[in-house]
C-alpha cells in the first residue's frame, strides 16, 4: 500500500470500508462480513518515507478461496485515502489455517514423542498387564496339596497336566482353563492328580527339555495318562504363545504310541512302577478292616478254644474200636 501524502492508520481503515461499501454486494460488503464474524479485525502497518506513507494491510478471513480472492480484488480498488491518491496491491493471499495445521502436526509428533518414551507405557504392554492381572485372579489352589489350576478342572472331561504355576498362568492366559499343575516335579506325583487321572481324560503337557522327559516318565509310572504333548524342542510350556500352544495340543499322542516308542528296559521299569502301585493301594483299603477288628473284645474268642478237646470227638474216638466185629472159631459138634 502506498498514499501520496501522510495519514494515519484508522484513515487508511476508513477509506478501505467507504470505497468497498456496496461493491458486491451486502453479502460481500466489509461492514457485514465484519459483524457477521467472516472477516476479523483488519491491521494496519504504516510508515512515512518522505511525504508518503507506505505500508501493509491484513484481513483475516473465515471465507471460502473464491470469496476471499473476490474480497481480495475489491481492496485493490481503493485509490483515495482522504484527499491523497493511493494504490493498493495484494501481494499474498495465505490460508492461515494450513499453516495452523501443519503447526499442530509439527506439536503432535513432538507429543507423541515425549508420551512413548517419558509418559506413558506401550499400550499394548498395559493391555497384556491388565490381561495377566485378570487371568491371574482365575488362577486357584486345588486339592489338599494346594496346587494350582484353572476355573475348570472340575467341570472338565478333559485336564491338561502342566508341571508348575508359570505353565498354568500362560495356560490360562491363552484360554485354557481345564489345566493342572504338579506344582513342581520336585516332590514327586501328588495324589490329586492321580485320582482326577482315574476320572477324567488326562493330556500330559511338559518341556521340551530334558527335564520334561524326566517328568513324563515319572508321570507314567503313578497317574492314568491318555495323551502326550511336548513342547517345541528347547522351549518351556510358560514361554510358547497361543499358536504355539495350540499346534502342541493339536499333536498330542496316545500315551500307548509313547512308550512303545521307548526302549525295552525304560517300558518295562514304566510298567513295574504301575503294577507296584496298584498293590500297594490294594493293601492300603484292607489296613483299615485291620484296625477295626481290635476293638472288638478278645477275651470271649479266646476262653472257648481250650474246652474244644472235650468234646464229643474224643468220645467217638473211643467208642470206635468196640464196633468191629470179632469172629470166632466153629467149636466141633459132638457126634452121639
Amino acid at each position: 500500500m502506498e498514499v501520496q501524502g501522510t495519514v494515519e492508520k484508522y484513515d487508511i481503515i476508513g477509506a478501505l470500508f467507504s470505497q468497498t461499501e456496496g461493491l458486491l454486494g451486502n453479502e460481500l460488503d466489509l461492514r457485514e462480513l465484519q459483524m457477521s464474524g467472516r472477516i476479523g479485525r483488519i491491521e494496519v502497518e504504516a510508515e512515512y518515507k518522505g511525504d508518503k506513507t507506505v505500508g501493509k494491510v491484513y484481513i483475516p478471513s473465515n471465507l471460502d478461496r473464491y470469496e476471499t480472492a473476490l474480497v481480495a480484488a475489491m481492496i485493490e480498488t481503493v485509490d483515495k485515502v482522504g484527499p491523497y491518491n493511493a494504490k493498493i496491491q495484494v501481494t499474498e493471499i495465505k490460508d492461515l489455517r494450513e499453516e495452523k495445521r501443519k503447526k499442530v502436526f509439527d506439536r503432535a509428533r513432538e507429543l507423541l514423542k515425549f508420551v512413548e518414551h517419558e509418559t506413558l507405557p506401550d499400550t499394548k504392554e498395559l493391555i497384556t498387564k491388565f490381561m495377566e492381572s485378570i487371568r491371574e485372579t482365575e488362577v486357584a489352589e486345588y486339592g489338599p496339596e494346594k496346587l494350582p489350576a484353572g476355573p475348570e478342572v472340575d467341570t472338565a472331561d478333559t485336564i491338561i497336566i502342566v508341571e508348575g504355576r508359570a505353565d498354568v498362568l500362560n495356560l490360562v492366559k491363552h484360554g485354557f482353563r481345564n489345566v493342572i499343575g504338579l506344582g513342581g516335579s520336585s516332590g514327586g506325583i501328588p495324589k490329586t492328580v492321580i485320582e482326577l487321572s482315574k476320572k477324567k481324560t488326562t493330556i500330559a503337557f511338559v518341556d521340551g527339555d530334558r527335564g520334561g522327559e524326566m517328568l513324563l516318565r515319572e508321570l507314567l509310572k503313578y497317574a492314568d495318562i491318555d495323551y502326550i504333548a511336548r513342547a517345541p524342542p528347547g522351549k518351556e510350556v510358560e514361554q510358547l504363545t497361543a499358536k504355539e500352544i495350540t499346534k502342541a495340543l493339536r499333536n498330542k499322542v496316545p500315551a500307548e504310541e509313547y512308550l512303545a516308542s521307548l526302549e525295552k528296559r525304560e517300558r518295562k521299569l514304566i510298567e513295574e512302577a504301575r503294577q507296584a502301585q496298584e498293590v500297594p493301594q490294594a493293601q492300603a483299603v484292607e489296613v483299615p478292616v485291620q484296625e477295626q477288628q481290635p476293638q472288638t473284645p478278645q477275651p470271649i474268642q479266646v476262653t472257648p478254644q481250650p474246652a474244644q478237646p472235650v468234646q464229643v470227638q474224643t468220645t467217638q474216638v473211643t467208642t470206635q474200636p468196640q464196633q468191629p466185629s470179632i469172629e470166632l472159631p466153629q467149636l466141633p459138634t459132638k457126634r452121639n
